[in-house]
């Protein structure tokens, strides 16, 4: 960070390593924040000391005074961001003077009416979902010497805390009266926090914040020209940001904000380990898994995965002694598409998504478990957001693997419930494209073999008798 290199660390875990990554992303920040306003300063004295002859000519601002933009999730990620920046400015026992502290604490503090206690949810659940959960917020913070400021106005503020659904009401777009984009003129430094999470709710304003990043601003915003830098002046504003992604997984769409959209002089860093183990070691029950293998073109051709699933995979599952038949599918374009697809089949099936109200699932899950309903069609942001452990299952069926691998152990250890059926079957579709999310469930070695391979079906028995 400290080369102002692009970095790019797929393995920050929220529950390891994401809170030594926020505390050096929050030094790294206010470092640079606190160099640039001190700089600031000295030329405004030294200016104000100048009598007469010829002044020094110090460029030293941005358009806009914003330095820093940190995307994060969920309130509880600003509340976080917030107090890491107090307990770093606070040294010696000195306190910091922070304005507005209570209403913040208000705001972003965690409502214990909000949770039942009785939940049993795995570790990395309550480390994402701990909080406040709310995802629709931003704050600017101005940082000075002895004091800070939250909610300064974002013309006033040097950092700004947001999530990518915030920012995105305030930025809207090309038509819109009350669109402004100008504070994003000047970011230096730009970071993603809890990066994999903005996949589980709307990638689309990620890339809409990241697309309005230092653009010339529309209005002048009372700017001192001849103390503007000559780069922001020429719109080279962003080949000078840094930008800071962190995730707890690699995957194509996050590194596609580094290869596409960041122009760093600098350089970049991207941190790449092959998972040796995959997460189908932690499937406990004794199952099969057959992973299918389907011939694709591109990353996003989807109608080809479609196709593959309806021809060959569905009919064999349509019999009503397969009964049972959980189809997990990551997507919800897909969820809609395949959903379209049984009701126009007169498919005996139920389904649940992230929009699925409470009695809906509820019905859902009973009509599954009772046999009523043969097949069951599942969302992965469901699974995200609330981790149900669905009983009834017999046969299970991954649409395409999931964006987080021990998600795949997860659903899979579900069957533990129907044990003492017969027989249990697990199949998995995927193409050459997914050879990521195949490594992370298979592990690296394993993958390399089921891709250059001529068959295109591949078996592993999970539980007491191992075999592959």
């Amino acid at each position: 960070m400290g080369s102002y290199r692009d970095v790019y660390y797929p393995e920050c875990s929220p529950l390891v390593e994401g809170p030594e990554v926020r505390r050096a992303y929050c030094l790294h920040a206010l470092n640079h924040v606190l160099k640039a306003n001190s700089q600031v300063l000295a030329h405004n004295a030294r200016l104000k000391e100048a009598k007469g002859g010829e002044e020094e000519d110090f460029r030293d601002q941005g358009l806009t005074r914003p330095k820093v933009l940190i995307l994060v999730p969920f309130r509880d990620g600003a509340l976080r961001v917030v107090q890491t920046f107090i307990s770093l400015l606070e040294h010696e026992g000195k306190k910091m003077e922070v304005s507005n502290k209570k209403r913040f604490k208000d705001e972003y503090g965690e409502d214990p009416n909000d949770r039942p206690t009785n939940l049993h949810r795995p570790d990395d659940y309550n480390a994402v979902f701990s909080g406040n959960v709310d995802d629709h917020f931003r704050i600017g913070v101005s940082i000075m010497k002895r004091s800070m400021r939250l909610y300064s106005p974002f013309y006033s503020s040097d950092i700004i805390v947001a999530s990518p659904l915030g920012l995105r009401t305030l930025l809207g777009v090309e038509g819109e009266a009350q669109r402004d984009f100008d504070f994003l003129s000047s970011i230096e430094m730009l970071v993603l926090d809890q990066t994999d999470v903005f996949l589980m709710q709307n990638w689309e304003h990620v890339m809409h914040a990241v697309k309005h990043m230092n653009l010339q601003p529309r209005d002048s915003h009372g700017v001192d020209f001849s103390r503007v830098r000559m780069r922001n002046l020429n719109n080279w504003a962003q080949y000078y940001r840094q930008t800071l992604i962190f995730s707890a997984i690699p995957e194509p769409q996050i590194n596609n904000i580094l290869t596409k959209h960041c122009h760093n002089y600098a350089g970049q860093v991207a941190i790449k380990n092959l998972p040796k183990i995959g997460s189908i070691c932690q499937v406990l029950v004794q199952l099969p898994h057959v992973f299918q293998m389907f011939r694709a073109d591109t990353f996003m051709d989807q109608d080809i995965r479609f196709q593959f699933f309806v021809e060959k995979v569905l009919p064999q599952y349509r019999d009503s002694v397969m009964s049972h038949t959980l189809i997990y599918v990551p997507s919800y374009f897909d969820f809609v598409r395949l959903r379209n697809y049984l009701k126009k089949e007169d498919v005996s099936f139920c389904s649940i998504s992230e929009y699925s109200k409470r009695s809906e699932v509820s019905r859902a899950r009973h009509h599954f478990l009772t046999g009523e309903k043969q097949i069951l069609l599942f969302s992965e942001r469901f699974h995200f957001y609330k981790r149900y452990t669905i009983k009834g299952i017999q046969n299970l069926i991954f649409y395409a693997l999931p964006t987080y691998a021990h998600f795949y152990s997860e659903v899979c250890n579900m069957l533990q419930s129907s044990t003492g059926s017969s027989s249990l079957t697990c199949t998995a579709l995927y193409s050459r494209y997914d050879t990521h999310r195949l490594a992370a469930i298979t592990g690296a070695e394993r993958t390399a073999q089921m891709i250059r391979s001529n068959k295109s079906v591949h078996l592993f028995v999970t539980g007491e008798e191992k075999s592959a």
